[in-house]
């Protein structure tokens, strides 16, 4: 292992970040529970919503200077832990599978592809807002 593996305290904030994590995405699905032959909002939701949040922590701690061990905390336990536990990639394949199940061939593409580049967009504005940087090209 190499070195932030080697240390507990790294792995444990990812453990926990990623349970809360996936507690809030689970109650997303509480909230909007999925039709099998509609487009999965819960997931939809936390996978563009977490792209944003995401690429803004990112961007902040680059901004912000060089990476401290309390920097480095943040980043793994709310990147990797409750961002990657809140994000789901397996989720929106499921999500996917399903509605090819159901026949509705359209809407799996246009979720699948939809998902994708919502989630790109979401990142890029939250880059661009951790940045501070304003829309108009400079």
């Amino acid at each position: 292992m190499r070195g932030a593996a080697r240390r507990p305290v790294f792995l444990l904030v990812v453990v926990l970040g990623g349970a809360a994590g996936t507690l809030g995405r689970a109650g997303l699905g509480e909230l909007w529970p999925h039709d099998p032959d509609a487009l999965p909002l819960a997931t939809g939701t936390a996978n563009v919503v977490g792209a944003f949040l995401l690429g803004l922590l990112l961007e902040r701690l680059v901004v912000g200077g060089e990476e401290t061990p309390p920097r480095l905390l943040l980043r793994l336990g709310l990147g990797a832990g409750v961002l990657g536990g809140f994000t789901t990639f397996s989720g929106l394949a499921l999500d996917t599978v399903t509605l090819v199940r159901a026949d509705a061939l359209a809407l799996a593409l246009a979720y699948a592809v939809g998902s994708v580049v919502l989630g790109l967009a979401a990142c890029l504005a939250g880059v661009r807002l951790g940045a501070g940087r304003r829309w108009e090209s400079r």
